[in-house]
């Protein structure tokens, strides 16, 4: 249970009303009840808190909690940002508890677990590996040879981490990710098809059967603190350098980031990104759902790339773009509103010909 000034002392905001009231959960405005706390945070959600039967809410900074019927109310100036801290206060995280080792969990001899460090079932902690205090792997993580958590990370089941990579303070990582995999790279012994292509920008040449050969990932991943990474989410170890991820990037679900990519810092990368390898992205970049990165090219900081955005050429500082190439992103809005119209300029187009014909017949017959 929680109470109202609890959530105070989070949010850093006086209470208005009883403080000791107590809940067990937030909740919708319209769906609380008696011992929920209900956020409506905004105005326009005054009716539905009204339907509902919360006693405590936190409301927009101005409301009139009193009217509402309420016996204690929190109000903040900015919605999301009081969204954030609550719910930090809320979330339960996974049940590990401190200092606990499962007794399924296999940790070699040569590994280094910090102070009250917990490991789930199944947990692998591979030779020369090191844990930093106060962090919680949950079930069947691995973490390889070499690699190195920092402090209070939290990572849930099935994250893989491959050797030597090495990742700073209060991680975040989600499940099933993979950070430290190979790199995609590979050669054959003569130009191959898509290296002509590339050059001539379209002209194979004469083709030849040819096997790939890989190229051996020799360097790792280097992650900053306070780092998120999400579900099902491959980070790629470089090929001579580190792959990098700057202090405080976020990274979505479902993210692809190839070999010797370097990521700055307080970054966003959104769902479903592809980033091709050798790419320099700088701080504060933000990279919306399914934008892809073309391999060794740099982007500037703090751009940002409106969603499905496909970046092949260097972009600039503070830029914002939007499309297939990219462009400025006003640029591809009057695009696509020119776009739109073509059919009926089609028709127009059609009319006129068609007028222009029958004004053309007219005038031999009247010659």
């Amino acid at each position: 249970m929680f109470t109202l000034n609890d959530i105070a002392v989070a949010l850093n905001r006086p209470v208005e009303g009883d403080g000791t009231l107590q809940f067990a959960k937030a909740a919708e405005p319209g769906r609380a009840g008696p011992n929920d706390l209900a956020l409506a945070m905004v105005p326009t959600y005054s009716e539905a808190l009204a339907a509902g039967q919360a006693q405590a809410a936190i409301l927009w900074e101005g409301a009139d909690w009193q009217a509402m019927g309420l016996r204690g109310a929190v109000t903040v100036p900015r919605a999301r940002l009081a969204m954030a801290r609550i719910t930090a206060v809320l979330d339960p995280g996974p049940d590990l508890a401190g200092g606990i080792i499962h007794p399924t969990a296999q940790v070699h001899s040569d590994a280094q677990i910090g102070e009250n460090v917990s490991l789930g079932a199944y947990v692998t902690v591979g030779a020369g590996a090191k844990i930093g205090a106060g962090s919680r792997l949950a079930a069947h993580v691995s973490v390889a040879e070499g690699a190195q958590i920092g402090r209070d990370a939290l990572i849930h089941p099935r994250v893989t981490i491959g050797a030597r990579v090495t990742i700073g303070d209060r991680f975040t990582c989600q499940p099933g990710a993979v950070i430290g995999g190979d790199g995609f790279s590979f050669v054959t012994e003569q130009e191959s098809g898509v290296e002509k292509a590339r050059k001539t920008l379209g002209d194979q040449g004469a083709i030849t059967e040819q096997p790939w050969v890989r190229i051996h990932s020799l360097g790792s991943v280097s992650i900053g603190d306070d780092v998120e990474v999400g579900a099902n989410t491959c980070i790629d170890k470089g090929t001579v350098a580190d792959t990098t991820v700057g202090r405080g990037t976020k990274i979505d679900n479902l993210v692809h980031i190839g070999h010797n990519n370097r990521i700055g810092e307080d970054c966003l990368i959104c769902g479903q990104v592809g980033m091709a390898g050798g790419s320099t992205i700088g701080n504060r970049v933000v990279l919306g759902g399914q934008c892809g990165v073309n391999d060794n090219i740099s982007i500037g900081d703090d751009v940002v790339a409106g969603g499905a955005t496909k970046i092949f050429t260097r972009v600039a500082s503070g830029a914002v773009i939007l499309g297939y190439p990219a462009v400025k992103m006003d640029s591809h809005v009057a695009s696509y509103k020119a776009i739109r119209r073509l059919p009926r300029l089609a028709e127009q187009v059609a009319e006129l010909r068609k007028t222009v014909a029958n004004l053309v017949q007219s005038s031999r017959h009247d010659t």
